[in-house]
């Protein structure tokens, strides 16, 4: 990459490297794979004439989804194959984007996991739409459909969505106390305060990928995801804590064993209980856990 002071292409593509990433990351899931395609973007930019483009935000988004719909195709098949449920990979963000209300929604644990039932040419045009404010007739430039087939699979994504996805907005604040209600009743392996703060109808859902030792499909119900974690906690060797921190631009709980990250546990609230518990283990999606990740819808 040349030097951004004399070299407009670089500049430009510098400018854009958070935006595009977030675009990325809420088409995949994956931030190793959201890296992957901003280099196929950047070495396409570079044989690019910068002077004649109009709009050099839309022309890089545009690349990049394009690029992500691509990889997102394979992915698809490569998570066939993928050992117990699929969780997207949590980044750790800065509390500004909690407090960005659109922006930590659309990257949240629980709506990435909606946006994973979609097809791959739904979630672009969902994502581009409602996260980023994309017209349909630039849409449509990028996934090859006229503006009116657009709008059809805009409206289709987004009742699929909003028949899924959490009821209310919840505050960081609340988010928190919730939270550390959890963290209280798991340390104190009090089974009348987990049952008390998880809703009745709770899933849990564990990533390790083959790698780590998690649940092979998703525990329903509080009695039964309670009998999990205290017969867990059980058989764990060794100090195991958790402690309060911001992925995807919500509250969450870094888990330690022995000092050295065991995965991140992210939540879904609605009336203030827990609906849904998120654990990723899978070592390959946590190799980002140690900073945080920059996110914008700008």
């Amino acid at each position: 990459m040349g030097d951004p002071a004399t070299d407009p292409a670089t500049g430009v593509f510098l400018a854009h490297r958070n935006l595009l990433f977030t675009v990325a990351y809420e088409l995949l899931g994956s931030a190793a794979d959201a890296e992957d395609v901003l280099q196929e973007t950047w070495l396409r930019w570079v044989g690019v004439d910068v002077a004649q483009v109009r709009d050099q935000r839309a022309y890089l988004v545009r690349i990049t989804t394009r690029q992500s719909l691509n990889r997102l195709r394979a992915m698809r098949r490569r998570r066939e194959a993928y050992v117990g449920p699929w969780l997207p990979e949590p980044l750790l963000t800065a509390p500004d984007v909690a407090e960005d209300v659109e922006l930590a929604e659309s990257v949240s644990m629980a709506l990435m996991l909606v946006l994973e039932t979609l097809s791959p040419t739904e979630r672009a045009v969902f994502v581009l739409h409602e996260a980023f404010d994309v017209g349909y007739d630039e849409i449509a430039a990028v996934v090859d459909k006229s503006p009116a087939a657009v709008r059809q699979i805009a409206h289709r994504a987004r009742r699929h969505v909003d028949a899924r996805r959490p009821r209310e907005v919840v505050s960081p604040r609340e988010t928190r106390a919730v939270l550390e209600s959890f963290r209280r009743a798991v340390e104190t392996r009090d089974l009348r305060a987990l049952l008390d703060v998880l809703a009745p109808e709770v899933v849990l859902v564990g990533d390790g990928g083959g790698i780590r030792h998690a649940a092979l499909r998703p525990v329903v119900g509080a009695g039964k995801v309670v009998r999990l974690i205290l017969g867990g906690l059980g058989r764990v060797e060794g100090v195991l804590t958790a402690g309060p921190t911001v992925a995807n631009g919500e509250p969450a709980l870094l888990v330690r064993l022995d000092g050295e990250i065991d995965g991140i546990m992210a939540v879904r609230v609605e009336d203030a209980r827990i609906t849904g518990l998120y654990y990723v283990r899978n070592p390959e999606k946590l190799t980002r856990v140690g900073s945080e990740t920059a996110l914008t819808r700008r």
